[in-house]
């Protein structure tokens, strides 16, 4: 790929996050097709065939389609919330360092936060910060907050018997467990399981639709009867109540039958990218090599910053997130990066903006 290609074209390889994804053909012959009607009023067909797809997935009792992961998110913690009590949750959380505070804005919650290597939050820690709420001067806790995988940490994946381990607890305390999975079939496909087995150990999950399964927009959040019904006023609140929805969500039922099945070549070419650019003397892998589709690097022993990196790659079509200062570059593989030729030609360009 020339550079003058890039410039008429507007061809860049995009590793900036798997929400880039553009709808396929297929994909948009579906949604062009789709049976709506107004999901307020339950009458969207398409919608309900998505949230109870959902929910069978998840094995839940219920699902609710909305707009976005971080609503999502948010709605599972006013609904398992009151103002003025407290949530547990990772200090790396997407909850807690990309939802822009909503927690305390929307449903007036403190946070108290738990250290972890890898997105496994440190179970001593939960239990010494569990308050039960007979202290006047403290707050209750009253949810405990997983990721699965972990963000932050480089797409990380926390096991079957971590989350269990947190679930016993918070159940032993009377506390609800909220999963934000936002890319929970990665981790099935890591994990080798069944998305449901992940989504056992939580009475909520979220996950996004629009991520690494390739939809436009749209999350899910699950759980059971009474929860849902408390999440649908919360939506309502919220804004993210829709009306003839159907069109998203045919583009999620949609990548619910091609993409689970295919996010194992994503894995794959994250780590083709990080064995290719793991010999490099100005790189360290950050938390070593990836378990599913984001790969973490810190620079070292240069004094190029991640803002400048990303500049050089633009020039040569590649896009990545780089913050002038910052030492951190992160990488995400997608469907629509999935083209092996890409992934090398991608980490050819990084190192080469290394010099």
């Amino acid at each position: 790929m020339l550079n003058s290609d890039i410039k008429q074209n507007n061809v860049y390889i995009d590793l900036r996050s798997d929400t880039v994804t553009k709808p396929t053909p297929a994909m948009r012959a579906k949604m062009a097709e789709a049976e709506v009607g107004d999901d307020i009023y339950k009458d969207d067909p398409t919608v309900n065939a998505l949230e109870a797809r959902v929910a069978q997935i998840t094995g839940k009792e219920r699902a609710l389609f909305v707009p976005s992961g971080t609503m999502g998110n948010q709605i599972c913690i006013k609904a398992h919330t009151r103002a003025g009590e407290e949530i547990i949750l990772h200090r790396k959380s997407h909850i807690f360092v990309f939802e822009a505070g909503a927690a305390a804005l929307i449903s007036g919650v403190m946070t108290n936060l738990v250290d972890g290597e890898n997105g496994y939050m440190d179970l001593e820690a939960i239990q010494n910060g569990i308050k039960d709420g007979s202290d006047m001067h403290q707050a209750r806790t009253s949810l405990i907050c997983m990721e699965n995988t972990h963000n932050i940490c480089g797409g990380t994946v926390v096991s079957l018997e971590h989350m269990k381990k947190i679930y016993d607890l918070a159940k032993e305390n009377d506390i609800a467990v909220h999963l934000d999975g936002a890319r929970i079939f990665n981790a099935a496909v890591y994990l080798k399981t069944d998305v449901k087995n992940i989504a056992r150990y939580a009475d909520s999950v979220m996950f996004c639709l629009s991520k690494g399964l390739g939809a436009p927009v749209g999350s899910m959040i699950c759980g059971d009867e009474q929860f849902i019904e408390r999440a649908v006023k919360v939506r309502k609140m919220l804004g993210g109540a829709l009306r003839q929805a159907g069109v998203l969500a045919a583009a999620g039922l949609h990548s619910l039958d091609t993409m689970p099945d295919k996010l194992h070549i994503d894995h794959e070419n994250a780590a083709y990218f990080a064995q290719t650019i793991n010999g490099s003397q100005y790189v360290s892998l950050s938390g070593g090599m990836p378990q599913t589709n984001i790969v973490n690097v810190t620079l070292r022993n240069t004094k190029t910053d991640a803002g400048a990196v990303a500049e050089k790659m633009k020039k040569e079509g590649v896009l990545i997130n780089g913050e002038k200062g910052s030492k951190h570059i992160r990488f995400v593989f997608h469907r629509d990066n999935a083209d092996r030729k890409d992934v090398a030609r991608a980490a050819d360009v990084f190192l080469s903006a290394l010099e």
